[in-house]
């Protein structure tokens, strides 16, 4: 039996038809990911499954005892109370009955009649049988769990809620939802006020899930791997597509293919009916063979190929090759309101690397890149860029920065004000905005539309080393990755903060995680960081087994007490673990950098033996393939020897310090 039913809906806002007689069924254990442009009714279609708004016409249909659960992008009205409580409480029916409960207890108080003392007795016994119904359906524990999970310290269960900023507020509505197990979910970008570690357990716990789910999420690797089922919204109406969001656009390439053979191949048939009733009209003895291709004619029906989406499509130009040394920091310190975010800290970054500085919300991942794009300044310490280093930087609150009195191309021209009028255009409309979109005045645009012209902003004039921090917020799917694939050709230096795995994945040359002040670098894009944090745990929790039964082996005769044993063992795991966290991801890169190395010497002397013969400049068509190959390799193996100093230094000093 199906969860919820859309039959035939309709809905218009403001003389703009969302649905029209669209049809939806949720079945039970349904994942469905909703893709499409901002605006396009995504959002419109949850709260309209929601119950949150009515059809035009249609209607809705939700079956009886099913609970639905909504987590909307932007909080309305938030929980109250302290934030273990409010998630504790938010379960349907349970503050009514701890209500119940007391009010009962007070009337057992008040009674005098011993017949409505035993009356009041049962009753509150029937009470406390629904509340440990409840505490074994929804143990405290496991609300615990979720909070911690989603990044909230044990210091903090006891907060008010009223204390939090919005976007932790959007934590714990998001915490209630999933400790009260609805059977379907509704999630509009549950990951965007969340950090990488808390989306990396958020993704396991809905791995978990056993209920039906409809998501809604800009970062295409955590929509792949949550979803089976895809509803596009397209400019033809909705599209339905079994399987994840890669298998979709798969499918959707072939069919646009096929659609477009099906009209070429009935095009070519009107054609030809046509020629033949011009040419045999007048003709009496073919005049009922004319008829019969008129007719033909006027019975097929074109086949309607895919309509051209407006998408944001861009290439950020060539910039000027700087320094080696792009970004230097040096004995950086940095701290708020006594609470220190960093000390001594010391970090290169080199050229045409791509970083991503990763961390849970707090630990100062925005303040460094302020303090690198020059907002701020360091408590201590220097910051410096390389030689012939030009930055561009893209912040949050850059969309909050423009103007709002200011016209879109205004706004846009005034980073360039010696470009062109049709260049800066062209700028405007790889970010849809054309015609007369382009003086619309900043104060009226949305979110996302404000977040489009501030990268118009950056695409005009991007500098050779760009700072961007979060830069997919309020862009849609679509617009995320034409960014990724915009940044991966870009042929100058990355720094940048994402909540976004996908755009993490997909650009990340290096990881900078930022734990307690300190950063952990890692050479390597995020699956194959936490894959590397994998396989240490195993490898630390064998060795202490390891030592653990060596230890029980030895003690047996030891006059050391329990006590004196215990934080001998947990010294020799932390010296271990400093030793093995420092060393062995530097150990690691140079072996993979040696092997590189070799392998591009290699292939070097090859093609450098083969061009040493004049016969290949004979035919252009092998020398120029060949001559493009052989400086390929070479810069790639200038770059291997330059990542192969770094570490090397690096080893040097870590073992320095140990």
């Amino acid at each position: 039996m199906s969860l919820v039913t859309a039959l035939k809906v309709s809905l218009t806002f403001f003389e703009n038809q969302i649905f029209r007689d669209i049809g939806l069924q949720v079945e039970p254990g349904d994942r469905i990911g909703l893709v499409g442009p901002n605006g396009s009714g995504k959002t419109t279609l949850l709260r309209l499954l929601m119950g949150e708004i009515s059809p035009d016409s249609g209607e809705v249909r939700v079956a009886r005892d099913t609970r639905v659960g909504y987590l909307p992008q932007d909080i309305q009205e938030g929980l109250s109370g302290e934030l273990l409580h409010s998630v504790i409480d938010s379960i349907p029916g349970r503050v009514p009955l701890k209500n119940k409960l007391k009010k009962a207890e007070q009337s057992l108080k008040a009674a005098s009649r011993r017949q409505e003392q035993t009356r009041l007795a049962e009753k509150i016994a029937e009470i406390h049988h629904k509340t440990d119904s409840f505490e074994q359906q929804f143990p405290r524990h496991e609300a615990e769990k979720i909070l911690s999970g989603l990044g909230f310290k044990e210091t903090e269960f006891d907060r008010p809620i009223s204390s939090l900023s919005g976007g932790w507020k959007m934590r714990a509505a998001l915490a209630s939802l999933l400790y009260q197990k609805p059977d379907l979910l509704l999630l509009d970008e549950p990951t965007n006020n969340l950090d990488i570690p808390s989306i990396r357990w958020l993704e396991q716990f809905l791995l978990d899930f056993r209920g039906a789910m409809i998501l809604v999420s800009h970062d295409r690797d955590f929509l792949n791997r949550q979803i089976h089922r895809i509803i596009s919204f397209e400019p033809e109406g909705m599209i339905f597509c079994s399987g994840n969001y890669d298998f979709y656009l798969k499918a959707r390439e072939e069919r646009k293919k096929s659609l477009e053979a099906t009209a070429r191949k009935q095009e070519q048939k009107i054609k030809e009916a046509r020629k033949f009733i011009e040419r045999f009209r007048a003709k009496a003895s073919k005049a009922r063979q004319a008829q019969s291709k008129i007719k033909l004619a006027k019975k097929i029906r074109l086949v309607e190929t895919h309509r051209k989406e407006k998408n944001v499509h861009f290439s950020f130009p060539a910039v000027s090759r700087s320094g080696r040394d792009v970004l230097s920091i040096k004995g950086v310190s940095k701290g708020f309101d006594e609470k220190a975010l960093y000390e001594r800290l010391t970090r290169t970054v080199l050229r045409e690397e791509k970083i991503a500085v990763i961390g849970p919300n707090g630990c100062g991942k925005t303040t460094l890149l302020r303090m690198v794009a020059g907002e701020i300044k360091p408590d201590e310490g220097t910051i410096g860029l390389g030689h012939g280093v030009r930055i561009g930087y893209f912040a949050q609150h850059h969309s909050e920065m423009l103007d709002p009195q200011k016209t879109v191309i205004q706004e846009v021209y005034q980073v360039v004000p010696h470009a062109t009028i049709g260049f800066v255009r062209g700028a405007c409309s790889a970010f849809l905005f054309s015609g007369n979109d382009v003086d619309k005045t900043i104060g009226i645009l949305s979110g996302g539309e404000r977040a489009r012209v501030a990268l118009a902003k950056l695409l005009v004039k991007p500098g050779n080393f760009m700072v961007m921090d979060e830069p997919t917020n309020h862009l849609d799917l679509s617009s995320s990755e034409t960014l990724i694939d915009a940044l991966k050709d870009y042929n100058g230096t990355l720094l940048f903060v994402s909540h976004n795995q996908s755009f993490i994945n997909r650009l990340a040359t290096k990881i900078w995680d930022i734990k307690e002040g300190e950063i952990v670098e890692y050479p390597g894009n995020l699956d194959e960081y936490y894959d590397h944090l994998t396989r240490m745990e195993r490898e630390l929790e064998h060795d202490l087994v390891q030592e653990g039964l060596h230890d029980e082996n030895q003690v047996q005769n030891s006059p050391n007490t329990r006590k004196n044993r215990k934080e001998q063992k947990r010294k020799r795991a932390e010296k271990r673990r400093l030793i093995h966290n420092t060393l062995k991801p530097i150990l690691a890169e140079l072996e993979q950098l040696e092997e590189m190395i070799a392998e591009l010497e290699l292939r070097e002397k090859d093609l450098g033996e083969r061009l040493a013969d004049p016969k290949v400049f004979e035919d252009t068509k092998k020398s120029v393939p060949l001559i493009n190959k052989y400086n390929d390799i070479k810069k790639k193996l200038e770059s291997s020897l330059l990542k192969w100093e770094h570490c090397q230094s690096q080893l040097e000093a870590a073992r320095r310090d140990l």
